[in-house]
């Protein structure tokens, strides 16, 4: 890829990750577990350190953006890794949780309806903000899914 494309399309990741990074930490700065009332605190603790994670991953990748940028010249490699990351640890991480404590409903992405469903009832904020997030873990996996098809090729043609 070329390294103006290659920039273009970190910056673009930059200001998604800054977007979801800000709805994340308003969230978990404002919630805790006492004011949400929900019947399985157990299942509530997961989500929210599964919240938690998507924050650290995403506020890392931001600020590794934003370090690249900065740069003078920008290296293509370290900006390529960079969006590959993105693409494994923080969209990744939002649709597959390791922790399963919600799932992608491919079939809802024809009907135009949220895809995102949790295991158990959830509060009515923690609903409102996945899928408030969910649309822009949309766009960024769009913006990444040909480059990180494009750059595993790359890695196992240099083995």
């Amino acid at each position: 890829m070329s390294n103006e494309l290659v920039i273009k399309q970190t910056n673009t990741i930059k200001n998604l990750l800054e977007e979801i990074n800000l709805k994340l930490e308003l969230f978990l700065d404002d919630n805790n577990l006492n004011t949400l009332e929900v019947e399985n605190v157990i299942y509530l603790k997961s989500v929210y350190k599964q919240l938690r994670k998507l924050s650290v991953y995403c506020d890392d990748a931001y600020e590794a953006c934003k370090l690249l940028l900065s740069d003078s010249s920008p290296r293509n490699s370290a900006m390529e890794k960079v969006l590959y990351r993105v693409y494994h640890y923080c969209v990744e991480e939002f649709f597959n949780p390791k922790a399963d404590v919600w799932f992608e409903n491919s079939r809802s992405a024809y009907t135009g309806r949220n895809s995102i469903k949790f295991r158990e009832n959830v509060s009515v904020n923690i609903e409102k903000l996945v899928h408030e997030l969910e649309g822009t873990f949309h766009k960024i996996r769009e913006e990444l899914e040909y480059f990180e098809t494009d750059y595993r090729t790359k890695m196992m043609q240099s083995k």
